[in-house]
């Protein structure tokens, strides 16, 4: 489920917090490559779509990770890349989409089960891992609710692997592919427009600070 799971950015972490994050990032990478293939070999676009949020979900750990002690501005800009990134990786599904709906590929369902019930999996455990972490700050909160959604996403993938198999066609799949890749684009799209108010933040605070 696309959401902007960026690591929060703590004056004191909770003990341990950060070293959840960081098996949450590697969760996130290899599953990402795991879903990948899958999606190439199933031909599923849903599995697509979830990689893709693996990826994103990934990228976002690293980025925030790496400017955590940095100014606004900074943090800003690591938004923005973050933003953009999710609403080409929407674009992207919706046009994957639209191009195995023209050439009429049906998905092979069972590959599309096995592999979102390991993603399930894989999500349930970094939710909770990160689940005695959830009545912290308001981010560290966020992260955890970021994680139990992204299971979510892997439950409607599930559900998509049944449609396709029960119908012997590819529009469960190709439906629940458009849900995610228009939820990565409108999170994205919010994100760009959060980042770009930090930034503006960032610039007068620099200013003021040389001036």
């Amino acid at each position: 489920m696309a959401c902007s799971c960026s690591a929060p950015e703590p004056k004191s972490p909770a003990p341990g917090f950060r070293k959840a994050l960081w098996i949450a990032l590697w969760v996130n990478l290899a599953m990402f490559l795991v879903e990948g293939y899958a999606s190439l070999q199933s031909g599923s676009v849903s599995l697509l779509a979830d990689a893709i949020d693996f990826f994103g979900d990934s990228a976002n750990y690293l980025l925030s990770l790496s400017v955590l002690s940095m100014g606004m501005l900074w943090r800003g800009r690591a938004a923005m890349v973050k933003g953009i990134t999710m609403t080409v990786f929407g674009f992207a599904v919706l046009g994957r989409a639209i191009w195995v709906m023209q050439n009429d590929i049906t998905p092979e369902p069972l590959t599309m089960g096995a592999v979102g019930l390991l993603a399930l999996v894989a999500n349930m455990g970094v939710a909770i891992m990160l689940f005695k972490f959830r009545e912290g700050d308001s981010d560290m909160r966020s992260v955890w609710l970021c994680s139990r959604n992204d299971a979510i996403g892997n439950v409607a993938v599930m559900v998509a692997a049944l449609g396709v198999f029960g119908t012997g066609t590819a529009w469960p799949d190709l439906i629940v592919a458009a849900i995610m890749g228009s939820l990565a684009i409108t999170a994205g799209i919010s994100v760009v427009r959060h980042a770009r108010s930090d930034i503006a933040q960032g610039k007068v605070a620099a200013a003021a600070y040389n001036g």
